[in-house]
C-alpha cells in the first residue's frame, strides 16, 4: 500500500520522537517501504549545526541510526534548507513530499500542552494530497 514514508525531524528535539519514529518504522516492515528523514534548517548556525553542510550530515547519520535501531531495511535523508524554517515549515515539508515521492508522512504532533504552538501536521493533513499520519507522544 506505501512504498515511501517520509518522517519529518527536528534533530534538536529527536528525543521526542519515539513514538513516530517506531510507528513509522512498524509501517515500514509491514508494508516493505522506504522511510526518508527529511529535516529543515536555515543557513545562519543553529544548535543543531554549524552549516547546512553539517547539517545534511547529521541528518545522514541520523537515518542510519534510525534504520539499526528499528531495523528498517532501507532508510534515506532529505535535508532542507530553509531561510526562516520557523516560518517556512509547512510549504517546505509539503515540496519536500513532492521532492521524495513520498506517499504517506508519519509526524509527531506538537506537545498537547503548548497551546501557543500551531499543528503543522494538522496544517500538512489539511493541504497535502498525500496520507498524513500524526503521531502524539505517550506523555
Amino acid at each position: 500500500m506505501f512504498r515511501k514514508i517520509m518522517v519529518p525531524v527536528d534533530l534538536a528535539h529527536a528525543n521526542r520522537l519515539a513514538r513516530a519514529l517506531q510507528v513509522a518504522a512498524d509501517l515500514a516492515a509491514h508494508y516493505g517501504a522506504t522511510i526518508v528523514y527529511v529535516g529543515v534548517t536555515s543557513p545562519q548556525p543553529s544548535s543543531v549545526a554549524h552549516s547546512p553542510k553539517e547539517f545534511a550530515g547529521k541528518l545522514a547519520r541520523f537515518a542510519v541510526a534510525q534504520a539499526e535501531a528499528y531495523g528498517v531495511s532501507e532508510a534515506t535523508s532529505h535535508p532542507i534548507v530553509a531561510h526562516d524554517p520557523s516560518v517556512d515549515l509547512d510549504r517546505v515539508l509539503d515540496r519536500a513530499a513532492d521532492e521524495t515521492d513520498a506517499d504517506l508522512i508519519v509526524m509527531g504532533s506538537h506537545i498537547p500542552r503548548a497551546f501557543q504552538m500551531r499543528s503543522h501536521g494538522g496544517h500538512l493533513a489539511s493541504t497535502t494530497r498525500r496520507s498524513v499520519m500524526l503521531v502524539r507522544d505517550a506523555d
